[in-house]
């Protein structure tokens, strides 16, 4: 569906016009005539379809009926989880609304706070905020919510993971009751519809795709790896693909630092951002990944959540989230907007069971692809006793061989089966 066929402002139109912007993504298809019509909506949808902009462009809409210069309120609140998202989430406000007469500010903590008053005191029309910044500046009188009209809680899963429900909770106990809620996530669990249940009234509920199976633009790797050799295997791929710009994932800070280290040490140009670097320091990352300065970024799961970094084409796991459902998030930074991307998993002998999880997750067992040097013994060994087992069934007629009268057959078959397992069983051992 074309944009120019949803009822937006020639202002609006000619800012995504020259974003290159002409036709509707599925998510903002139904999102964006929904909030039009003013339901509160529950919308869920995978990383990269485009749903900030199925949110922003109809708050954007309605606010460019009575928007005028030097007359300036708040009228509309987007929360976001991280600050980095807030940041991405304000610049496309900033963005689309580039015609209007429009002001805007973004509010997180680790930023400077008098600069961020003086932003509020000149008057906006919509704050982008994490929830934390937001609540201090409520409760030190910066900011009046008395005439916000429009609420939007974005990757409101991952707020709901990072603990934030409660700050949110607060927030919304000073904005008038009269107002539109929007829920935005990437997957729609349980305890999300629980929170929606607390804050929406009479939702349209919206989702689009299937929440639990990888995008369809990403092809998903295994490599099988000796936990020792990890490092190395990470090294060898990025700089034997010849890969010029990678997003690594660590579960831990401390990680994320160490194979940062080990990565620049081997000649690949690498930063890393996570929970205990400053604001500034993580955005200067960011930005240098994104211009192509540096060629691989290290980062913890919660800090890159919702990012949206252009024609990335290579996810790397460095191990399995301890949230299964963080894979999801880890592998939609890449094959966004219709292009293709690659996620690839590095995963030891003692993570398989996580892996199962994720395959369940999934939906598919994903594709493994072993590299000489680097697989685990026993993942071979494993192989190897298979074809064993098979080649004993054959010859002791397990697959339709006629029995024989004088040949206790059900008996040698069991003890095949177990001689092979056996065997199996004593390397493992050994090893």
């Amino acid at each position: 569906m074309s944009l120019s066929t949803l009822g937006l402002c020639p202002e609006i139109l000619k800012a995504l016009k020259d974003r290159g912007y002409e036709s509707t993504t599925p998510i903002q298809k139904a999102l964006i005539p929904a909030m039009l019509q003013g339901y509160d909506i529950m919308a869920g949808a995978q990383t990269g379809t485009g749903k900030t902009a199925g949110f922003i462009l109809p708050i954007l809409q309605e606010l460019s009926k009575e928007l005028v210069e030097g007359k300036h309120y708040l009228k509309a609140i987007i929360i976001a989880p991280t600050r980095e998202l807030a940041r991405q989430v304000h610049e496309s406000v900033e963005s689309y609304g580039k015609y209007l007469p429009l002001k805007s500010v973004v509010l997180y903590g680790g930023a400077n706070m008098t600069s961020q008053v003086n932003r509020l005191k000149s008057g906006v029309d919509i704050v982008v905020a994490t929830s934390g910044r937001l609540l201090e500046h409520i409760g030190k009188k910066n900011i009046s919510v008395e005439s916000v009209r429009y609420l939007v809680l974005d990757e409101a899963d991952t707020i709901l993971d990072m603990g934030f429900v409660h700050e949110v909770m607060q927030v919304i106990e000073k904005l008038p009751k009269k107002r539109q809620n929007v829920l935005v996530s990437a997957t729609l669990s349980g305890s999300l519809k629980r929170l929606a249940q607390r804050i929406l009234y009479k939702p349209k509920l919206i989702e689009v795709d299937s929440m639990g199976t990888s995008a369809q633009n990403v092809e998903l790797l295994v490599n099988p790896v000796i936990k020792e050799k990890k490092m190395e295997l990470l090294s060898f791929l990025i700089g034997s693909r010849n890969y010029q710009q990678v997003l690594v994932f660590v579960r831990k800070k401390q990680e994320a630092d160490e194979v940062a280290e080990e990565l620049n040490l081997s000649g690949l140009k690498t930063s890393v951002i996570h929970g205990d670097k400053s604001s500034g320091v993580r955005s200067r990352a960011l930005e240098a990944f994104k211009e192509g300065k540096v060629r691989v970024l290290v980062a913890t799961d919660i800090v890159a959540r919702g990012l949206d970094i252009p024609n990335l084409a290579v996810v790397i796991n460095f191990d399995i989230p301890h949230v299964t459902g963080d894979f999801l998030h880890r592998i939609g930074r890449t094959g966004r907007a219709g292009k293709r991307g690659i996620a690839i998993t590095l995963v030891s002998p003692k993570e398989e069971i996580a892996l199962k999880e994720v395959e369940r997750l999934m939906g598919k067992a994903i594709q493994r692809e072993e590299i000489e040097g680097y697989t685990p013994k026993g993942e071979k060994a494993q192989r190897g006793a298979r074809k064993v087992v098979d080649r004993k069934r054959r010859t002791d007629g397990a697959f339709g061989r006629k029995k024989s009268s004088s040949t206790p057959t059900k008996k040698k078959r069991k003890t095949t089966k177990r001689d092979g397992f056996k065997n199996f069983g004593g390397k493992k051992r050994s090893r």
